[in-house]
């Protein structure tokens, strides 16, 4: 299958500060580099939307035609608790307080993060390299930043020299800072003496001895700069220049300015032309903190084991719910909010189970589906515009509820064509899945007595009761659906 040649995608880089046509370097085939997790605890819920919200780039891209080798890192060794390379290694200090290995730690939470993503649907990155599986690479490449002028070391460290890069290119430009502004509004403070400028970043740190993780290198035993794993391995898979860099916001700077700092000093271009970050993730209106008690993991909402949601909301309704904002919006998590999600993850779903049971017409379609068809690729050809696509979607299911009502009629190829394309932009673009609803023997013969009871009340235009057997059972998590010929009924988790 090549490339649709159709569908023309735009894409907001964050480099330029507006929306470009999407190049690729290599004719249908892109590379994208994702930055990973530190695995030094269980995956937050703003990590999961950022790496859905890749996962539906991955997809769409992936829908297209596209060959997509996606690279996405596991960070396990070398970030530092403070970004002025301070502090201790997170996954050393997680060791040093559960009293494991190091490598314990991150064998842990790399499951729990693969166990999550997998939970909310998405696919795995081509390939998922570590910091610890690439320390040579990235010796080698602190030895071709100081080759070309722009390291130095200080007693067993290798910094970047952030000033002399300055004088040849723009450190900053990916955040919009300019150097000048940080320099002015540093603090001196008496550790970094170490550093010729403040703004300088470690490549390589000398470990001390109580430093757990370390390696041998030229210069000292010790262990790379967490923003020199990114450029290790996006250039050993991707090239020195490749199309997408993406991660959340709060990569920007320093590590997504660090990475163009040093992928220029190798290689004098660029490491990515599109550059794409996914906005935060707030809860109850606020930015969600341990310390604070705002915050709540992916399994608690899945369990319902928390103070925050009334109860739970499985993967399927979550992933829905993150893909109903565009991801550069900031996106709110509460309790109404996944309320309202369930309510519109199930109207979708039943529309996408009646399909196959929908009469057909012989002649006319009160629907143009080639037209909506386009809507939906205008939608995601416009930087991935999930909610805009979802709209699209519910226009189409509404339609077929009325098909199914008696109130429209559509031919038999209009049907084939609305249920493929339905179900490639549900199944394949957005990743939901039509979850399982169980239900045993007598608790199905009790529902089918009461749609009996409550469809007979209807007829007598006794509406008082047949709304209450409707509403009652709504609050008891079954969603009646009438239709033309039969009352059916869905399952809320």
């Amino acid at each position: 299958m090549g490339v649709s040649t159709e569908q023309r995608i735009q894409i907001y880089n964050s480099l330029s500060g507006s929306k470009e046509e999407f190049t690729p370097i290599h004719n249908q085939m892109v590379g994208m580099y994702v930055c990973g997790p530190t695995v030094y605890n269980n995956v937050h819920l703003g990590n999961c939307r950022t790496f859905i919200s890749f996962d539906i780039i991955f997809r769409y891209l992936k829908h297209l035609g596209y060959k997509v080798r996606y690279v996405r890192n596991i960070t396990d060794a070398g970030h530092l608790e403070n970004d002025a390379d301070e502090g201790e290694d997170r996954i050393a200090k997680k060791a040093r307080i559960e009293e494991i290995e190091p490598m314990e730690v991150v064998q842990k939470y790399t499951v729990d993060f693969h166990r999550t993503l997998a939970k909310f649907n998405t696919l795995p990155p081509s390939i998922e390299p570590t910091a610890t599986g690439h320390i040579v690479e990235q010796i080698e490449l602190v030895k071709q930043i100081m080759d070309a002028g722009y390291g130095y070391e200080v007693d067993g460290s290798v910094y970047f020299d952030v000033l002399k890069f300055n004088e040849s290119s723009a450190y900053g430009k990916l955040s919009g800072r300019k150097l000048e502004d940080m320099i002015h509004n540093t603090r001196e403070t008496s550790g970094q003496s170490e550093k010729r400028n403040p703004q300088d970043f470690a490549l390589w740190k000398k470990a001390q001895p109580e430093h757990i993780m370390r390696w041998p290198s030229p210069w000292s035993d010790g262990f790379p700069g967490w923003h020199l794993e990114c450029t290790a391995m996006s250039t050993k898979y991707l090239g020195n220049q490749f199309d997408i860099h993406g991660g959340g916001m709060d990569l920007k700077f320093p590590h997504h300015e660090c990475e163009i700092a040093q992928g220029e000093a190798i290689s004098n271009c660029s490491p990515a032309n599109y550059w794409i970050h996914a906005n935060m993730l707030t809860l109850n209106g606020k930015k969600m903190a341990k310390s604070t008690g705002n915050n709540i993991l992916p399994n608690e909402i899945f369990s319902g084991e928390n103070d925050i949601m009334d109860r739970p909301f499985s993967p399927a309704v979550t992933r829905f719910f993150m893909l109903q904002a565009h991801y550069r919006s900031v996106l709110d998590i509460s309790n109404d909010a996944m309320l309202a999600s369930e309510k519109g993850f199930s109207k979708l779903m039943h529309g996408l189970s009646i399909l196959e049971s929908l009469a057909t017409a012989k002649e006319t379609t009160g629907f143009d589906v080639a037209k909506w068809k386009q809507k939906c690729y205008i939608a995601m050809n416009d930087d991935f515009n999930t909610p805009i696509l979802i709209a699209n979607l519910f226009d189409a299911v509404k339609f077929v509820q009325n098909v199914n009502d008696g109130r429209e009629s559509i031919t038999k190829g209009d049907l084939d064509e609305l249920g493929s394309s339905l179900n490639n932009f549900v199944h394949d673009v957005l990743g939901l899945t039509q979850e399982e609803q169980k239900v045993d023997h007598y608790l199905e013969n009790s529902l089918n007595l009461l749609i009996e009871l409550r469809n007979d009340a209807r007829n007598r235009k006794d509406f008082a009761t047949s709304d209450k057997i409707r509403d009652e059972l709504a609050k008891a998590g079954i969603l009646l659906q009438d239709g033309a010929q039969e009352t059916t009924y869905t399952l809320k988790k």
